[in-house]
């Protein structure tokens, strides 16, 4: 190849990657759009947004939107803000993710190391309900939480969303443990360790990239829903969604719009910092047991 050649090649290079970048660019300035709408929002004052600068910086900056929205806002009867359904979906979503990939971890154990007749349909079906539509599961579990008492209760939300949620942590234990060496097993079963001896010893503690991304999966799914907590909670379980909801359909008052800007930031900021600081650990995790060897 000649020298003109090469430089004609490098210069299309260059200029190849500079539109692919210039289109990635494009792309997330739009998608940064709502995002940059809703804080800036959220710090104005209202007759600033009613005045028709919405997509302006603001020319007084203010926190009193988000105080607001935390703590004093009319959601309901009370003017209660968004603090005691915050602290609702903690209550409900932390025993739901700890239980969910606890039970997958050992689902996905016995599924690996514990084979039996059937086991792959069990695993079929197990994987079936991760497609089924939340829609349909409504009245079968609304009369299943009346029978058993738990109905409008948080502990009755950590079942359904324990239920709905154990099919997607068992598949990621599941793949991830098909890799892990049997002979260890066998090894720990020659030394005398049982079942649960060598669950809580050998697997569980190297299962640390797949439970990252059970716990990922499973608090972003449960904090964002809204179906389940506007089907099943009471008044005094209902998660950040369903009260966001409430605030911002509101039809007492002005509608403050920069305190419900600030009021879905705080709700979608737990999911934010998740991802923020262990983002990177889940697609790393799903890699760890897709490749054998």
């Amino acid at each position: 190849m000649s020298l003109a050649t090469q430089d004609s090649a490098i210069r299309t290079g260059r200029v190849t990657r500079t539109l692919i970048y210039l289109v990635l660019l494009l792309f997330a300035l739009f998608y940064m759009l709502p995002l940059y709408v809703m804080v800036v929002n959220s710090v104005k004052p209202l007759d600033e947004i009613t005045g028709g600068g919405m997509m302006n910086l603001p020319q007084v900056f203010t926190l009193e939107p988000w105080a607001k929205a935390w703590s004093s806002a009319q959601i309901g009867v009370d003017p209660t803000g968004l603090k005691p359904y915050f602290w609702n979906s903690i209550k409900m979503v932390v025993p739901a993710v700890i239980v969910s990939t606890v039970l997958g971890a050992l689902n996905g154990y016995v599924l690996t190391k514990w084979r039996f007749r059937g086991d792959t349909i069990l695993f079929g079906l197990m994987l079936f309900a991760c497609f089924i539509p939340f829609q349909i599961v409504l009245i079968p579990m609304a009369r299943m939480l009346g029978l058993m008492g738990m109905a409008g209760t948080t502990w009755g939300l950590v079942l359904v969303h324990v239920v709905y949620g154990i099919g997607f942590t068992t598949l990621y234990f599941r793949n991830y443990y098909a890799v892990f060496p049997t002979e260890l097993i066998r090894a720990a079963q020659i030394d005398g360790a049982g079942f649960f001896q060598i669950f809580w010893r050998i697997l569980l503690p190297s299962s640390g990239p797949i439970a990252v991304v059970s716990i990922i999966w499973q608090f972003t799914n449960i904090w964002n829903d809204f179906l389940f907590g506007a089907s099943f909670a009471g008044a005094d379980s209902q998660p950040m969604t369903v009260a966001l909801n409430n605030l911002v359909q509101s039809s007492t008052g002005v509608k403050e719009y920069n305190v419900h800007f600030a009021g879905a930031i705080l709700a979608a900021l737990p999911t934010l910092l998740v991802y923020i600081v262990a983002g990177r650990y889940f697609v790393r995790g799903l890699m760890a047991g897709s490749v054998k060897g």
